[in-house]
């Protein structure tokens, strides 16, 4: 029963943010191999805990303040930037999920080992591991996830951001290992606190969302017509093309305008895929998708590093920009 109690609240709130999710961003299969990748970490950061307290020659309640969260948080957060690099993670939303399942797997395998070795039947303890030590695991890597997603959308320094990121979710767990507050109290504070972050992180991402997909979504449609009627020189977006032609020869103009063409159509299918996903119908998926995908690739090649930053002013091929079109594959 014990055991039951401690591995219940944290599932049954993952099925919740899911549930939550309205633009349908989380794949299942990613939130398997998140949970599994919890798991493993649990196991890993056992072993690695225990090693450097021998060689360290540290004490339980010194360890368990300072250094197992540091392992801890940084196994666990290893996935999370796997899962970003490969541009699998696009919002605030879905990176706290993700991050929130590799904490839900992580406690997982951590209260079956705790069982074991404690053997304690009091239905307090696995109350409070449930819904404290369980919510924290998962909240912080949610944490960590969230505010890495945030800077990368931001541009901002690759280092600097993941160090931030990782500070947070360090100071929390290591503040929660020190026990300064009662824990009843504690894990109450927890309950309230983590859904409440969430819910607002969700209104704050949909807000967001939405906003992105209106404003891009009107204007490319736009540029992607006037480029269709042959009317492409008489926009802004032509006119900047046209002042190229002194710097780039005839070839290199040709293969920007076919560069931004393709973007734009791979881009409105994607932003159309998110919006169908929200009303819940099933998404469209054209034959020629991947076919589009290699042109667009191939025109990057191209154009080369000046060309993709001299068109950076029409298309900003941003951390965003990459995962949109990479959901398209995900769709096919």
């Amino acid at each position: 029963m014990g055991l039951l109690v401690s591995i219940l609240p944290v599932a049954l709130f993952l099925v919740f943010l899911f549930l939550l999710d309205s633009f349908k961003l989380v794949l299942k299969r990613i939130i398997f191999f998140s949970l599994l990748w919890g798991a493993l970490s649990a196991g890993m950061a056992y072993y690695t805990n225990t090693f450097l307290f021998q060689q360290l020659n540290i004490n339980f309640e010194t360890g368990s303040r300072y250094l197992s969260p540091f392992v801890e948080e940084f196994i666990k957060a290893m996935f999370v930037l796997l899962l970003i690099s490969q541009k699998r993670v696009g919002f605030m939303i879905d990176a706290a999920i993700y991050g929130f399942a590799i904490g839900s797997g992580f406690s997982l395998v951590e209260n079956i080992i705790y069982f074991k070795t404690l053997a304690d039947n009091n239905l307090l303890i696995w109350i409070i591991r449930g819904f404290g030590t369980s919510f924290m695991h998962g909240g912080c890597t949610a944490l960590f996830s969230a505010i890495y997603i945030g800077g990368k959308s931001r541009n901002a320094s690759v280092i600097a951001n993941a160090f931030l990121s990782f500070l947070a979710a360090y100071i929390i767990h290591s503040l929660f290992n020190h026990f300064y507050i009662d824990p009843i109290i504690q894990t109450l504070g927890i309950v309230v606190v983590l859904p409440t972050v969430f819910i607002l992180i969700f209104n704050y991402n949909e807000k967001q969302l939405q906003n992105w997909l209106e404003i891009e979504f009107n204007s490319e449609i736009e540029l992607l017509n006037m480029m269709n009627k042959g009317q492409f020189l008489s926009t802004r977006a032509g006119e900047y093309i046209n002042s190229l032609k002194a710097r780039f020869s005839g070839e290199s103009i040709l293969d920007m305008h076919c560069y931004i063409r393709v973007y734009l159509e791979l881009s409105i299918k994607a932003k159309r895929n998110l919006m169908l996903k929200e009303c819940g119908f099933p998404i469209i998926i054209e034959n020629d998708i991947e076919d589009k995908l290699k042109e667009l690739g191939q025109l990057r090649k191209q154009i080369g590093k000046i060309g993709e930053l001299t068109l950076s002013p029409l298309i900003r091929m941003n951390y965003r920009d990459l995962w949109k079109l990479n959901s398209l594959k995900e769709d096919v």
